[in-house]
């Protein structure tokens, strides 16, 4: 038998229809009650249960309790990791010819993938940002620059803070319905919490819309047409360090 862990036991369990859009419903960041996950998925509470019982299992998703409620959300970035690059597998196996990505405007255009901006505007952030030289793409993945640190101090991010996080610091990830990357990882989540922070942007109730104010959206294309129209910083990060990379 091989050595390496079996992936088959989790590999079934995302497999099966209910518990897959239970995992895409739970991509939006927000933790939901079992009964708004049975609804999203058209079975009943019972059946609901047994699924979650099945997640949680396997350490798929995670409960919280708040008085009579429970509350899962995913057990933590590394599975919605997993469910991105299924989703872009998914997407590269439909053919060339399909129209890709949701036919709502507003969820193609800006949303939230876990906790990072995707969608057109994610995608277009992405590639400004390669483009300005915040980052550069080498064999062994993506790497802040020096310019780049600078230029997420400036936005009033600490890049250093965020690299100390246990998980992923900057990466690319596919997105399904542009079929080109946005900014994913620890960066990635703080660049969107950052633009929340300003009231440039707002999570839609119950979906994963990400709403940008005509003063958030002609923000975010003026700060790179513009490097002086990035916003005056909060806190001042610390100025030291070199680029930091891929972790």
């Amino acid at each position: 038998m091989s050595e390496s862990p079996n992936i088959v036991r989790v590999a079934a369990l995302i497999a099966d229809n209910a518990r897959a859009e239970v995992l895409c419903a739970l991509m939006s960041g927000r933790a939901l009650t079992a009964t708004e996950l049975a609804n999203m998925a058209g079975v009943t509470k019972q059946t609901m249960s047994f699924h979650l019982g099945k997640l949680l299992d396997e350490a798929l998703v995670a409960v919280e309790q708040q008085g009579r409620h429970r509350y899962f959300r995913l057990a933590g970035p590394q599975v919605a990791e997993l469910l991105e690059t299924l989703m872009g597998l998914a997407v590269r196996g439909e053919g060339v010819n399909l129209v890709t990505g949701p036919r709502d405007p507003a969820l193609r255009k800006a949303r939230v993938c876990y906790d990072h901006l995707a969608g057109e505007l994610g995608v277009w952030v992405y590639e400004q940002m390669l483009q300005a030289g915040i980052f550069q793409l080498h064999l062994g993945g993506l790497q802040l620059t020096e310019y780049g640190r600078v230029w997420f101090q400036q936005l009033g991010i600490d890049t250093d803070e965020v690299a100390s996080s246990k998980r992923s610091f900057c990466r690319g990830c596919l997105d399904w319905s542009e079929r080109k990357d946005h900014l994913a990882g620890a960066l990635g989540a703080a660049f969107l919490n950052r633009i929340e922070a300003l009231g440039w942007a707002k999570r839609a109730k119950n979906s994963r819309v990400i709403v940008f104010s005509a003063k958030g959206e002609k923000a975010i294309w003026a700060m790179f047409a513009t490097p002086s129209a990035l916003p005056a910083r909060t806190q001042q990060p610390a100025a030291t360090g070199t680029a930091t990379q891929l972790t």
